[in-house]
């Protein structure tokens, strides 16, 4: 008996579980027997014998077109509305109908409705009319089901899947990483502090006893700018290392280009060989041509791209599918290219050396004098954080911005300060931070690395201008509805 129960057991473990196929796998192999599907009314066009239905599951752009034989139940029929929740089974057939290879044949014999949820269309907030995208992110927890946001979130998907199937064939290990932490990484002072919520009740508390502060973790804590410090010591033991995880940072900043809590791709890696900052560009580039170029030819951005933005494909086409290597220049020599054309493009911000590239600026070099990516290295060190490799002539750091054409900055990075008598000078004060600096101390290595922001990426690719747009719930001063 014992045995029995131990083998039939053992045959259940080793059986293989399935989720029934998505519309999209469905439409990539049509089965030949009755199949049923599940998802949402994207639209319903009634008739007086039959009934066309367009089903999504937000697996794909393409919804499934189901032709609903009258017959069965005109009752449930006529509760069938746009976002209604259904679990349709029937046939899948050849469509006679433009633009779809099948169509889901619902007939009065074999054909099943069930209508899972319903959807009042008269107060629906996605009706089939143009959404502005402010009335959209007021309502983020249903944005979702518009086809302009369901294809970001796919595009999101793919990309993500793209670089962590090429990190691994560069053989870095992905890495977990605190969100809470004790340091900021850019030194900015941007950093949202954490503080515990008092377990006593409001009505428990008196004016003459006020509840004294304290710290949960015994010294301030913090929501994480950049993962790049635990990054480097988790490097110094696997060697190559990469997160994609959530951070934050609280800027006032309004734009387009900025939320409080955005995701950031992030790589440390040890260089045994290195080629300083160039180096560093080198896998920056590898990485975004050999992934995005993939979701380019892979994934339907029909959806995304906007008719007016040919301009804007076509410099992302360009810089994907040419050839040539992506622009690189220093920051001097940056400088020195736009104080050229000051006189006749009227920078809001005169530009100066010693003084940050403003966006303004950043656009200008990517899309007017390069028409592409391109790579500034070298900044002045008083510009960047203290962990950034002091160059030679002690007025710049080994680091670069990637720019690129209507974003600006999409990618950050550098060779990392390695040795310890200069990083110790430069970080001043280390109480708190002696564990970065044994980092180097107790077999420190050359390396380096580069944080992108994921939103970023996703704008370019998808031609979307506002990252708000871009991440599935917006954060940003002074909003966080959900």
């Amino acid at each position: 008996m014992i045995f029995r129960r131990l083998a039939a057991t053992a045959s259940v473990s080793t059986s293989r579980f399935s989720l029934p196929p998505t519309i999209r796998q469905l439409l990539a192999d049509p089965p030949k027997q009755s199949t049923t599907v599940s998802g949402w009314i994207k639209s319903i066009r009634k008739q007086k014998n039959v009934s066309f239905a367009v089903i999504t599951d937000g697996s794909s752009a393409q919804g499934l077109q189901a032709v609903l034989v009258k017959g069965k139940d005109e009752e449930l029929l006529r509760r069938l509305t746009n976002g209604a929740a259904v679990r349709l089974t029937g046939r899948l057939v050849s469509s006679p109908g433009a633009g779809q290879s099948h169509e889901l044949l619902v007939d009065r014999n074999e054909g099943e409705i069930v209508l899972l949820g319903d959807c009042p269309p008269e107060t629906y907030p996605i009706q089939k009319k143009d959404l502005t995208t402010e009335y959209l992110r007021e309502h983020a927890h249903l944005r979702a089901r518009t086809s302009r946001i369901a294809a970001m979130l796919r595009l999101r998907d793919v990309l993500r899947r793209q670089m962590d199937s090429w990190f691994e064939t560069q053989g870095f290990c992905y890495s977990n990483t605190p969100i809470i932490t004790g340091n900021d990484a850019e030194g900015a002072g941007e950093a949202f502090r954490l503080a515990q919520v008092e377990t006593q009740h409001p009505a428990a508390a008196t004016q003459c006893t006020p509840i004294p502060p304290s710290e949960f973790f015994s010294r301030p804590a913090f929501l994480t700018v950049s993962h790049q410090l635990h990054l480097e010591a988790l490097a110094t033991a696997l060697s190559r290392v990469y997160t994609l995880s959530p951070c934050f940072r609280a800027e006032k900043s309004l734009t387009g280009k900025h939320l409080a809590e955005f995701w950031m791709l992030e790589a440390e890696w040890v260089l045994p060989n290195s080629h300083g900052v160039q180096g560093v560009c080198d896998l920056t580039e590898g990485l975004l041509k050999e992934t995005a170029s993939q979701v380019l030819e892979t994934v339907d951005l029909e959806t995304l791209w906007r008719d007016d933005d040919t301009t804007k494909r076509s410099l992302l086409l360009a810089a994907f599918r040419s050839g040539n290597l992506w622009a690189r220049m220093t920051y001097t020599d940056a400088v020195r290219e736009l104080e050229k054309v000051h006189a006749s493009v009227p920078f809001q911000h005169p530009p100066k050396w010693g003084y940050p590239l403003q966006s303004e600026h950043e656009r200008w070099l990517a899309e007017s004098l390069v028409g592409g990516p391109v790579f500034v290295t070298d900044y002045p060190a008083s510009q960047k954080p203290f962990y950034m490799r002091a160059n030679i002539d002690e007025r710049t750091v080994a680091c670069f911005d990637l720019l690129v054409p209507h974003v600006g900055e999409l990618v950050g990075g550098s060779v990392r300060e390695e040795r310890v008598d200069i990083l110790q000078q430069k970080m001043g004060n280390t109480s708190g931070s002696e564990w970065y600096l044994d980092l180097r101390k107790y077999g420190g290595a050359p390396h380096a690395g580069f944080g992108m922001g994921f939103e970023r990426l996703v704008s370019w690719v998808s031609g979307v201008e506002n990252i708000r747009e871009c991440i599935p719930m917006p954060r940003w001063a002074g909003r966080m509805l959900l």
